[in-house]
Formats: C-alpha cells, structure tokens, sequence
C-alpha cells in the first residue's frame, strides 16, 4: 500500500516542469487523498542531502496554480547517481560512499513508498539506475518517470512533455531577433536554438516561426519584405553542413535580399568545431555527464564567424533563444499530454508499475508505462518528414544529407 510518495524534477528546465508537478499533486488528491507527498529540492542533489518540502493541504488546495507558470518550483540540477566523482568533489556524498545505496537508503530513511522522477534521458537513465538498485537489494519501492525535454530526443517516447511549447517560445523569441535585420546592411543573423544531438527543436521553431510570417501582411514597397523576415537556413546535427556550397547560396540572398538569417542547433558541426579544438590544444569542456559544454563551445558564434566572412556581411548578430523558450509555462497542447502523463503515473505509481510513462513509438504511439530498460537518449530527428523536407525546399536549401553520428 502507497502511503508515501516523493517527487523530483532534474536536468535542464522544461515548459513542463511545474505543471506535472501541479499534476501529480492534483491526481493524487482526487484518487488517494490520504497519500503523503514530498518534493525533493534540486532533483538527486536533494535526494542525496534528504532535502525536500512537504506538500501541504494548502499546496493541494492551490495545485492548478502550478500549470500558470514555467521552471520547476522544486528546483532542478543535473547531478548523475553513478558519477562518484563529481558528487564526492560536490560534497553530495562521502569518499567511498554507494551513492545508490545514499539514495536509497534516504528514501527508505524518509519513509518514501513511490518516487517520480520529471526529466529527460538523463535523468530518467539515471531513474532506472536507482530502480534497478532497489529491485536487487529488496528496498520494495517503486520508481515511475516521466518524460521531459524540449530536444524531443528520448527513445522510445513519441512527444516528450515541453517540447511542443518550446518550439513556439523560440518562434516569439525570433520575432524581435529577425526584426533586427535592417539595423545595418548586410546584416547575419544567426538564431541558435537549443539542441546537442537531435535537430527537432530546432526544426520545429523554424516551422512555427514560418507559420507566424503566413499570417503577415506585407508591404515590400516600404521594405517590409517577408524575404527579408524569412529564415534562409535550417542547420541540424542530423545534416551535413557544407558550408561552401551554403555560402555560395546565402552570399546570392544576402545580394539579393540584403540580410541572411539561420536557424541553427547548437549541435550542428559540433564535429568541426571539436576538431578544430583540438588541433589548437584547446581543452573540450565537459559536465558531469560527460557531454560537451555547448555554452562554452559556443557554436552560434563559430559559425558566424565563418559565414560572416564568406557572405560578406558587415554586421553580425547571435541570439540563443533556450533560456527563453526552455522557462516558459506550458501551453494548451502540452498541457493536455502532461495531463494525461501524470494520471497515468499516479495509477501506475499506486498499482507498483515502475517506467516511464510516454507515447510508445514501438507500440502504435500508445500511452504506456515503458519499462526503464528501453529509455535511452540521443533519439535523432527524422529529416525525411514531409513537413520538414517541405520547409527546407521553401527556403531554398538543398536536399538534406544525412550526417554520419549526429552530434554528441
């Protein structure tokens, strides 16, 4: 019997995050309103200290609250159960301490029965560490996930919970960062969007940014062009970037139209750059789960940098929309997936059923408890969508070509 259950958001943010929180509590308000409920602060770093706030009848009362807002009222980190390193160097856990066993024993310690866990693959691979901790060792708790990232990279999960209002918050961020093309002639935009391995964002910003234009009226005899607020490229991880053959393209936009903006993934030629890195002696900076810091990396300005030279422009803005985008509060239609993710977790929570709730792309998208062993990340965005390739051939962009890896 559920008596007690927990629930931590990790990783990055998400506009998602605070609403399957407010969702979680309302569920089990409705179906088990007897069931005490803590949220550790910070994801797994809360966890490990045994830090968390208690949901109190007043919270309850004021759950809907929570699907107004974006972040995560409980705090996020990215902390891996199994990097002992890093949390010996963060002072998470002791010299030669399991931190498995820490977890576990502090959710044993706080008399916790179910645990949610709101995150992307990481965090939901590190979900499946814990759980498989607690099977083996007989500490009879359950561990249910929930899918979250706006890079909609996680296999075998159709939607992951945010995404979709993600890709309409950078479409609003664009609107302002494009309107900047004539503050001088000759003018790059490059609009990074975020994105290490898998170019759906990205993509999906640049579809929802264009749909905006369709419903513009325009007035190119004043110079209110929509060639000049289109997007004349769509980098991904997935595709292979020439970037001669492209600037020979943009530099006849950039003559023609007089400004140049793309729509790039911060995982596009991540390849390039690392090399480049790397022949310089420079050192590649990580994070604890091992991916590169892309916020170091800085690929927005890598390739305006190349570009700006090869088209000829005099002035050259970058913009990252993530911090944007990533912090709003969900919109409608994520709103009814988290929804319907978060009655589905608490009845799995309640019935002992541990996985990660999702549509199952390998069973007809059906929303299901997925079993922790089939999550992985890194799932690639499909470049032969009919939505995309279409697109991709409005702008005037080739054929994509499918780049070997896709990123890091």
């Amino acid at each position: 019997m559920v008596k007690k259950v927990a629930l931590l958001t990790a990783g990055g943010f998400a506009p998602c995050l605070s609403s399957a929180v407010g969702g979680l509590i309302e569920r089990y308000t409705q179906v088990a309103p007897d069931v005490e409920i803590i949220a550790y602060k910070h994801g797994y770093q809360g966890l490990l200290q045994g830090d968390y706030i208690t949901v109190t009848p007043e919270v309850r009362e004021h759950a809907d609250v929570l699907h107004r807002f974006g972040g995560s009222p409980i705090g996020n980190s990215r902390v891996k159960l199994t990097n002992v390193k890093d949390l010996v160097k963060r002072g998470l856990v002791a010299e030669g301490d399991d931190p498995l066993k820490v977890a576990a024993d502090r959710l044993v310690a706080d008399g916790v029965d179910v645990l949610h866990t709101i995150g992307g693959d990481d965090t939901n691979t590190t979900a499946a560490d814990l759980a498989t901790y607690l099977a083996q060792h007989d500490y009879g708790l359950t561990v249910v996930g929930l899918p979250k990232t706006i890079d909609n990279d996680i296999v075998p999960i159709r939607q992951s919970l945010g995404a979709w209002t993600a890709a309409e918050q950078g479409a609003v961020f664009a609107r302002n960062v494009v309107g900047e093309h004539n503050s001088a002639s000759r003018m790059l935009i490059v609009h990074e969007v975020m994105g290490r391995n898998c170019g759906y964002l990205t993509a999906a910003t640049a579809q929802k940014y264009r749909e905006w234009l369709d419903t513009q009226t325009w007035v190119p005899e004043i110079g209110l062009s929509r060639k000049a607020w289109d997007v004349h490229a769509v980098y991904l991880p997935e595709v292979v970037i020439d970037i001669a053959g492209e600037a020979e393209r943009l530099r006849t936009v950039m003559d023609t139209v007089g400004n140049v903006t793309i729509f790039l993934s911060e995982g596009a030629g991540l390849d390039a750059i690392i090399a480049e890195m790397e022949r310089a002696g420079e050192e590649v900076p990580r994070d604890p789960f091992g991916h590169v810091k892309l916020d170091k990396i800085n690929p927005g300005a890598w390739f305006a940098s190349k570009f700006a030279k090869l088209l000829g422009a005099e002035k050259v803005m970058v913009q990252k929309s993530g911090y944007f985008s990533r912090s709003a509060a969900a919109n409608q239609q994520d709103l009814d997936l988290i929804h319907a993710c978060t009655d589905l977790a608490v009845d799995a929570a309640l019935a002992g059923t541990p996985g990660v709730v999702g549509e199952d792309e390998e069973n007809a998208d059906l929303l299901s408890v997925i079993a922790f062993e089939r999550i992985t990340g890194g799932k690639p965005f499909d470049i032969t969508q009919q939505w995309y390739l279409d697109m991709i051939d409005a702008i005037g962009q080739p054929a994509p070509v499918p780049a070997v890896g896709g990123g890091h």
